[in-house]
């Protein structure tokens, strides 16, 4: 019972499944009745036949519905296809006519057609024209950067170049002209690249030649300027011309050019560590000095002139560019520079003889500071070398003024000056300050104490003044100072040049004591004049005496040196002289009996001392009553060595005699001339003074 109910129920399902089935194969597409069909295969066994059943009914079921439609559409049908052949032979005709319109429609649209076409045609050509000239303006800028590259305009063609490639480029890539154009840009900017650093490497080359031009230019315009404060007020000037500048002489553009071209490919720091780099180079090569600089001022000149032309150049690109240069860098290279600039110079001067040569080196030193301080380079080294090279002027100065005051001494007559009118009195006293109330009183024509060296000497003291004098001129010191820079200049012409010389001139064998005696005088007037040199410094600087830490000038220790060399040399010269009268005495220590008459040669000895002692009286009186006293004293000891010589072993009464007579007679003449002497001094009867300061009894 159990299984017939379960039957019933798997072939009612089985015929719900059915009718599914097939309501599916009716409403879908005929694709998906492969997949639908095997399912009834897969179903339970024998399903399939039950299928095929039900389907065959189904069919039979359509059959007759379609059969029904068609009966009941039979005679409608029969009717159309009746009514369709009454129309028929219509239908053949109207073709006929269709045709033959078509035909006639085909021949007059012939013409249009063809026309039709050549629009289309045109239309297209003109599409294609608008579509090109709209490519080729993109393509301008393109054009423009060969145009702008091959004349020059780099900076330009780099910034087209990248306007191509974010702007233009991008709109027309897909055309393979673009393509090569965007491939070839990388190279057109190292061209580019290239050609700016060549004109850069050309520019570097030119500035070489053009630094002495520019320096130069910078120096005349800074002299000018000095000499135009110095001119007279009043006097016409010349118009000024316009004033040059770095700028106008040389043309920075390729380092612009370059600069920018640089900073537009990103490449800027490469470009500034090449130009620094090149430029220390070129001023290592501008600071060496040629080897003869020191013998003419225009090798001094076109040195200067370079330096000036080189920090003239960076001081522009400084100013002109950013970033270019720092004013570190500038500040380095300038260090640099005054190192080498102060080493050169002063090994330099140092060779130089000539001291005009060191003081046109000088004032271009100064030219050469003041130019390069105008630009805000430091320049107190400079002016601390200054003061170096001012003691090797001086040197110089010495060495020429030693050359005068010897040429002088030579060319003196050693004798007073004759003066025969009061113009020529006027004459020496005003390159002299001589004043002498009794010589004034004098009619002329009349004679000065001193010899004619003594103006000279006088007057060029005065010249070597005004030599130190110019060096201190624009080193930016006060007049205190300049006026301790001359008295010390002065001392040392005084104390070593002009002291030498008087030593040297006393040494020379061919002075004699008349020589001797105006020498002595000569530098007592000398000596009194110091104080109008010291004077005429004062006008010179309007500095007071008084002044804290003046110097004084040491003429008077020199000149009384001097004298007393003199003097010494006059006691020497007396003796020797003396001994040369002695050599010619010739005893005969034998004789019987004296002849009478004092010696020949004693004689002659004491008119040469009457004579000698003469001259004497132009002598102070110390030492002309020194000289006379130890010219008896050595004559005294002469005599008495003569007496005691250990190979005179005996002499005669008569020789004896003659000995006697010869020193009564320098008693009775010696004495009287050494009694004038005494009456002109006031020295001790009883005592000679002798060089060494030593004091011997009579």
């Amino acid at each position: 019972m159990i299984t017939s109910n379960m039957a019933d129920n798997e072939s009612v399902e089985c015929i719900t499944e059915h009718e599914r089935i097939l309501q599916e194969i009716e409403s879908t597409d005929t694709a998906c009745v492969g997949p639908t069909l095997r399912s009834v295969y897969d179903d339970q066994p024998n399903a399939h036949k039950r299928f095929m059943e039900k389907l065959e009914v189904r069919i039979r079921n359509h059959d007759r519905e379609i059969e029904k439609m068609c009966n009941f559409h039979h005679q409608g049908f029969v009717d159309a296809i009746t009514e369709l052949l009454k129309v028929r032979a219509d239908a053949e005709k109207l073709m006929g006519q269709v045709t033959d319109t078509n035909r006639r429609l085909q021949d007059a649209g012939r013409e249009v057609t063809a026309q039709t076409e050549e629009v289309i045609r045109c239309r297209i050509q003109q599409r294609n024209m608008t579509t090109t000239v709209e490519r080729l303006q993109l393509c301008i800028p393109g054009m423009k950067c060969d145009g702008r590259y091959l004349c020059s305009r780099y900076y330009a063609a780099l910034k087209t170049m990248e306007q191509l490639e974010k702007v233009y480029i991008p709109r027309v890539s897909r055309y393979r002209f673009c393509q090569i154009m965007a491939e070839n840009l990388p190279k057109l900017r190292e061209d580019i690249k290239d050609i700016s650093m060549s004109d850069l490497k050309d520019f570097l080359e030119s500035i070489r030649k053009h630094s002495d031009k520019i320096g130069e230019t910078a120096m005349k315009q800074v002299r000018d300027v000095v000499v135009v404060v110095v001119v007279v007020i009043g006097v016409d000037q010349p118009e000024e011309e316009g004033v040059l500048t770095a700028q106008d002489l040389v043309d920075f553009s390729p380092v612009y050019r370059c600069l920018h071209i640089y900073t537009v490919l990103g490449d800027r720091e490469t470009f500034e560590n090449y130009y620094r780099k090149q430029r220390k180079k070129q001023a290592r090569l501008v600071l060496q000095p040629q080897s003869n600089m020191q013998e003419t001022v225009e090798g001094y000149r076109r040195y200067f002139n370079q330096i000036v032309g080189f920090f003239l150049v960076e001081d522009h690109v400084l100013h002109s560019t950013q970033g270019l240069l720092t004013r570190a860098f500038t500040d380095e290279l300038w260090n640099m520079a005054l190192s080498k600039i102060t080493a050169v110079l002063r090994t330099h001067s140092s060779y130089c003889s000539d001291p005009d040569l060191v003081l046109q080196l000088k004032n271009l030193i100064v030219i050469f500071a003041d130019t390069l301080q105008g630009y805000g380079y430091p320049v107190n080294r400079l002016f601390d070398l200054l003061f170096e090279i001012r003691d090797q002027y001086n040197e110089t100065l010495l060495k020429k003024w030693a050359l005068v005051f010897r040429e002088i001494f030579e060319l003196d007559n050693y004798s007073p000056i004759p003066v025969e009118t009061e113009e020529e009195y006027k004459s020496v006293i005003s390159r002299f300050p001589f004043h002498d109330a009794e010589i004034e009183k004098q009619d002329f024509p009349k004679k000065l104490p001193m010899s004619q060296s003594v103006p000279q000497i006088y007057v060029q003291v005065k010249e070597f003044i005004y030599a130190s004098l110019k060096f201190s001129e624009s080193l930016h010191r006060s007049w205190t100072e300049i006026d301790d820079m001359l008295r010390k200049s002065t001392n040392l012409l005084l104390t070593r040049t002009l002291s030498g010389c008087l030593q040297n001139l006393i040494k020379k064998p061919h002075i004699g004591l008349t020589e001797l005696v105006q020498i002595i005088i000569n530098t007592t007037h000398l000596e009194q004049a110091c104080k109008y040199l010291e004077d005429f410094i004062t006008n010179i600087t309007n500095v007071s005496p008084e002044t804290v830490h003046t110097t004084r000038l040491y003429g008077l220790s020199t000149f009384k040196d001097a004298r007393h060399a003199a003097e010494g040399e006059i006691y020497t010269k007396l003796n020797q002289k003396i001994d040369e009268f002695i050599q010619l005495a010739d005893y005969d220590w034998g004789m019987p009996e004296s002849d009478g008459q004092a010696s020949g040669y004693l004689m002659d000895l004491i008119n040469f001392l009457r004579s000698t002692f003469q001259v004497f009286t132009h002598l102070p009186g110390k030492v002309a009553q020194t000289a006379c006293m130890s010219a008896c004293k050595h004559l005294s000891t002469s005599l008495m060595q003569m007496l005691l010589d250990s190979e005179l072993k005996q002499i005669s009464m008569g020789a004896v005699q003659q000995f006697n007579l010869d020193v009564i007679q320098c008693e009775c003449k010696g004495t009287v001339d050494v009694e004038g002497l005494l009456d002109r001094g006031r020295v001790e009867p009883n005592a000679v003074y002798i060089p060494n300061g030593t004091l011997f009894p009579i």
